[in-house]
């Protein structure tokens, strides 16, 4: 009897011994100090508040403040640099909405550049949602890419395969983006507010190639800094083409020259169409390979149009898909609308050059298409060039 009530006791100890070292932890660890809520006047909690907003921020800006990637943003452009950015977006929703100026681009360039604009928020930032989108689909090149497939899907290129040498016109028109880039050179060499590289000269030259998604992927991997200038350039100048082209190319061309009636020179049959997009892939790959994503992309979606047996995967290219990625390309090109980073001298710089690109561009086109005439018994109208 005495033994099991002395087991029991043990048992009974060992039971206590961790509670008593729990307790001597507690009683040993620092006491944590409680604050009681000091309630705050209305006046003050107004304060609080105000100090959180937009005005605040425009009214009081911050020295020394940097954004995401570590730069100072200026006194300047915390508060009228905003203000001028977010005008320059009125414009752009302008151009799209009254005057029809590439809307599908321009108003979500425009309203990515207005959220980018916004201060605190940090919209535009790693961690928001412009940040995200624009690292999901532009800093790794996705978006021009998808881009690309739907414009194959809605290109017919018969006219082309049954009039070869019309190709020609599209190598000249690139004269713009070789004469572009000499200029942006150029100015770095003889300005001394404005710097180019060698890569931001090629991401600028490439406006002049008239072509949207490739200068946004160029940009994308060479200059991403000046990825919002150079978009916003080449689209403002594509949706300016009724304005800037027809000078040029009235200048250039006599008026019998623009009334050349062109015709197709043979008809193009289906399986021309469906070897086409492969053949050029391969040619990519064998010449060029750092351009098949591009041309890859191209010619998967005009596979698909031509192959003729997968209407499904085709309403999704020329439609849904295309429409969903534009929406994000171009909210996510806004958001290198920030006016620490567009209002810089560099960016008066792209737009003039790109400017100089398009009409060189135009030009060479032109007179490509002059010259052939000269040689060719199928006359070529100029315009086309």
């Amino acid at each position: 009897m005495k033994k099991q009530m002395l087991r029991g006791f043990i048992v009974l100890m060992l039971c206590f011994i961790p509670l008593a070292i729990k307790a001597a932890e507690i009683s040993a660890a620092p006491t944590i100090k409680t604050e009681t809520y000091q309630s705050k006047s209305m006046i003050e909690l107004f304060k609080n508040f105000y100090k959180t907003t937009g005005i605040y921020t425009f009214l009081n800006p911050e020295e020394g403040l940097k954004d995401s990637t570590g730069h100072e943003i200026s006194t300047f452009n915390q508060r009228w640099g905003r203000v001028i950015m977010i005008g320059i977006t009125f414009l752009l929703f302008y151009l799209a909405i009254a005057k029809k100026f590439e809307p599908l681009l321009l108003i979500p360039i425009g309203f990515g550049g207005l959220l980018a604009n916004i201060p605190i928020a940090e919209i535009a930032g790693p961690n928001g949602f412009l940040g995200i989108i624009y690292d999901a689909g532009i800093a790794n090149g996705l978006f021009p890419l998808l881009i690309f497939m739907g414009v194959g899907a809605m290109t017919d290129f018969g006219p082309l395969l049954s009039n070869p040498k019309t190709a020609l016109l599209g190598a000249a028109a690139q004269l713009g983006i070789f004469g572009t880039l000499i200029g942006a050179l150029a100015l770095s060499q003889y300005t001394d507010f404005i710097n180019f590289s060698m890569q931001d000269a090629a991401s600028i030259g490439i406006i002049g190639g008239a072509d949207g998604p490739t200068a946004i992927f160029i940009a994308s991997k060479l200059s991403p800094d000046l990825l919002g200038a150079i978009a916003v350039a080449a689209y403002s100048y594509m949706a300016l083409v009724p304005i800037i082209q027809p000078p040029i190319m009235k200048a250039l061309t006599t008026k019998a020259e623009r009334q050349i009636k062109m015709v197709q020179l043979r008809q193009v049959s289906r399986l021309e169409k469906i070897i086409f997009p492969i053949t050029i892939v391969v040619l990519s790959l064998l010449v060029l390979p750092d351009a098949t994503p591009l041309i890859g992309a191209l010619a998967f979606g005009n596979f698909i149009k031509e192959s003729g047996v997968v209407q499904r995967l085709l309403d999704t290219l020329q439609n849904p898909l295309i429409n969903i990625v534009t929406i994000f390309l171009g909210l996510a090109v806004g958001s290198k609308l920030a006016a620490e980073k567009f209002l810089v001298a560099e960016t008066l710089g792209i737009l003039i050059l790109g400017l100089v690109a398009f009409s060189i561009g135009t030009a060479g086109g032109v007179i490509m298409a002059k010259i052939m005439n000269r040689f060719s018994k199928e006359k070529i109208n100029p315009l086309i060039g």
